[in-house]
């Protein structure tokens, strides 16, 4: 067996979403050549559930490994909020991404909403995917990537590399909406025409590491429309969706920036969030 480079981690429950998470991380591991952590956390230390949380993470690794040979499965048994378990797992071993669900019961694939995928997702100092909507949908569908500002070369990095593994297209996306649909002012053409120019260079600033890629076809693509209605509109398109995720002031419990927030319900592929500095 050759020797796995870099760690994904997925945290699980007992819910179909949670299982569908866990099998997108193993195909994302084996294409990386890395280890697949798996990771499910309970509240208190009761030997009972104690038994029946280590009975599950068996049994992910059993399914995992039977769908995947080969990939090396490790299993963490944590405690605690899940939320604070799967970012201190991921320090622990210096995971390079992170993988959870879009619903369950409480668990590390709860409602996004006020949940622990929403939370991981807001306050993680890596790569974190939310494995929603058509999670089967092969490589050949393309990366998305949406272009806030240029401060978002990490997650065009980021969407570059995961075409790369995949062999796959990548689409480089930043909407906009001029001054005068929105109501501000009337400006003339030429102004609109600068505004155009100024958002181009913005998404050409930022499509910079795609230099690194000669063989990917790389698209930049400015639309006229509301960010997170342009985006989840290509996600129907793409196998996967990358999102930068900008700081934000305030401790853990804050939301994620209102689009990233709003793909993360509607999207219908797998959404990654990429912290930017």
């Amino acid at each position: 067996m050759t020797e796995a480079t870099g760690t994904v981690l997925v945290g699980v429950d007992d819910t179909p979403q949670a299982w569908l998470a866990a099998d997108w991380a193993a195909r994302e591991a084996a294409l990386r050549g890395a280890a697949l952590q798996v990771v499910h956390a309970v509240g208190h230390a009761d030997e009972r559930v104690r038994g029946a949380a280590a009975d599950l993470l068996e049994d992910a690794r059993t399914r995992i490994t039977t769908a995947h040979p080969g990939l090396r499965v490790d299993t963490v048994l944590g405690q605690g909020e899940p939320a604070e378990a799967v970012l201190n797992a991921a320090e622990d071993t210096d995971a390079d991404l992170i993988v959870l669900g879009t619903r369950g019961r409480g668990g590390f694939a709860g409602l996004l909403l006020g949940s622990v995928s929403l939370k991981v997702a807001a306050h993680a100092e890596r790569p974190v995917v939310v494995a929603r909507g058509h999670t089967e949908k092969a490589g050949h569908d393309g990366i998305v990537a949406g272009v806030r500002d240029e401060r978002d070369e990490d997650a065009v990095r980021f969407a570059l590399a995961e075409a790369d593994l995949r062999g796959a297209p990548v689409r480089l996306v930043h909407a906009w909406s001029p001054l005068a649909r929105a109501g501000l002012m009337v400006p003339q053409v030429s102004t609109i025409d600068d505004e155009q120019h100024a958002h181009a260079q913005l998404l050409k600033h930022a499509a910079r590491p795609a230099a690194a890629y000669p063989r990917l076809h790389v698209e930049q693509e400015l639309i006229t429309g509301s960010p997170a209605d342009v985006l989840v509109e290509a996600s129907a398109k793409a196998g996967l969706l990358v999102l930068p995720r900008h700081p934000v002031e305030g401790r853990f419990g804050l939301r994620l920036g209102s689009v990233v927030h709003a793909v993360l319900h509607h999207a219908d592929c797998p959404v990654a969030v990429v912290p930017t500095s």
